[in-house]
């Protein structure tokens, strides 16, 4: 019973709602039900992790593409969309026609595929899209980032043959370790699980069949344990969930990949194989962040607010001693600024001890301190994590701390 007070109590201290209040990261507004507004250090965080995974984008071989947010519901008619999960949707009639704000990218990526005839040597094709999608969560269930209408995926959806498939969830399987090891998610609070195919479903059962065991040998293969959850796959076809376990031992599912056993039928999408018949292709949904809003605020909450030093939204604050090495201060903040690291100098006519302070309420990664002889020697005194280091050059300290903030992934 105490640890689980203590528990409760320590969630109240992580709830990324106040966090994101305390450090000036977003807010929630009743003019704008569950559609946060992230203000310029939450945009900060938000615009990282994107370019992050754009980085990742790039080794893996995904195609970047922007595709409409707005569309007449013959799509969603098509897609099975509209039956199954029209009530989630924003629907409006314009002139004569009904049109929905779309709540996933997967319909647009079918109608992008089918611009151009395909042949199996273009294959694998990954489409990845960063779009706003937009869901009508009951005003009840909304809570903060973790549950809104309005929203983005790192989302990507890849078209491949049969033949390609296992390489496909190996890759995905590659990447989600690489995220996971950006932001030292250990495997001993990883759980994975196979979610098989529900009652209401769309495609034919072979095509399930073949799905759940492509997906249950690259889970074998890249030495996860299978928990199989029977029947709580999505109604297009079977998926993998990775689950992360927190600091306060809650579970949240993160990293998916699905295959669908019908959206590449229903959108009548062919390529052209090397026999030289039409066949249809492997469609696989996957996304390894998740919702960027929900996942940040699970790592908010995981980090009880102090994110990695490529994440934070100011990286080294400087603080003068006293008013007479403020330009001093403004010299350091420029040179940190212009190596690309985000830097702000506190010009406060206030006590050295309160400004440290502060930075630390602030979860400032690094503090840099000038004093007098460090503005004669062009020296800064660095701290982080509440402990001094010696004094050191500018340009040495500027070198170190930019290579410490450099984006995992080989982003420059």
């Amino acid at each position: 019973l105490d640890a689980y007070l203590k528990r409760i109590e320590e969630a109240k201290q992580r709830d990324h709602r106040r966090i994101g209040q305390a450090l000036d990261l977003f807010s929630l507004h009743p003019i704008a039900p569950g559609s946060p507004f992230f203000h310029p250090r939450g945009a900060v965080v938000y615009n990282t992790l994107v370019q992050f995974m754009r980085g990742l984008y790039t080794r893996y071989g995904y195609a970047e593409v922007i595709t409409p947010l707005i569309y007449k519901t013959d799509l969603f008619k098509t897609s099975g969309h509209y039956d199954l999960f029209k009530h989630d949707m924003f629907l409006m009639t314009v002139g004569e026609e009904e049109y929905g704000v779309k709540p996933m990218n997967c319909p647009g990526h079918c109608y992008l595929f089918a611009t151009r005839k395909h042949s199996y040597r273009d294959l694998p094709i990954r489409f990845a899209d960063f779009s706003r999608l937009h869901r009508f969560e009951p005003s009840g269930t909304l809570t903060g980032l973790t549950r809104v209408r309005s929203m983005a995926q790192d989302d990507a959806h890849i078209y491949c043959t049969p033949e390609q498939l296992p390489d496909e969830i190996g890759r995905f399987v590659a990447m989600t370790r690489e995220v996971y090891a950006a932001f030292d998610f250990g495997t001993d609070r990883i759980a994975v699980t196979l979610q098989t195919r529900p009652e209401k479903f769309l495609g034919r059962i072979e095509l399930w069949d073949a799905a759940e065991a492509a997906l249950r040998g690259a889970l074998e293969q890249a030495g996860f344990p299978v928990t199989v959850l029977a029947g709580e796959g999505a109604f297009y076809g079977p998926k993998i969930g990775f689950d992360f376990r927190d600091v306060l031992e809650r579970s949240w599912t993160l990293s998916t990949v699905q295959i669908d056993c019908a959206m590449p039928e229903r959108f009548e999408l062919r390529y052209v194989t090397s026999e030289g018949t039409e066949a249809t292709p492997v469609m696989i949904h996957r996304a390894v962040l998740g919702s960027l809003e929900r996942f940040i605020a699970i790592l908010l909450e995981h980090t009880a607010g102090a994110l990695p030093l490529w994440l934070a939204p100011v990286q080294v604050r400087i603080l003068p001693v006293s008013e007479k090495v403020a330009e001093y201060a403004r010299t350091v903040e420029a040179a940190c600024r212009a190596a690309g690291l985000r830097a702000e100098a506190d010009l406060r006519n206030e006590k050295l001890n309160y400004k440290i302070r502060e930075a630390q309420l602030q979860k400032v990664p690094v503090m840099a301190v000038v004093g007098e002889r460090e503005a004669a020697s062009l020296l800064v005194a660095p701290r982080s994590g509440g402990a001094v280091q010696e004094p050191e050059a500018l340009p040495v300290f500027v070198a170190r701390i930019r290579e410490a903030a450099r984006i995992p992934g080989g982003v420059p």
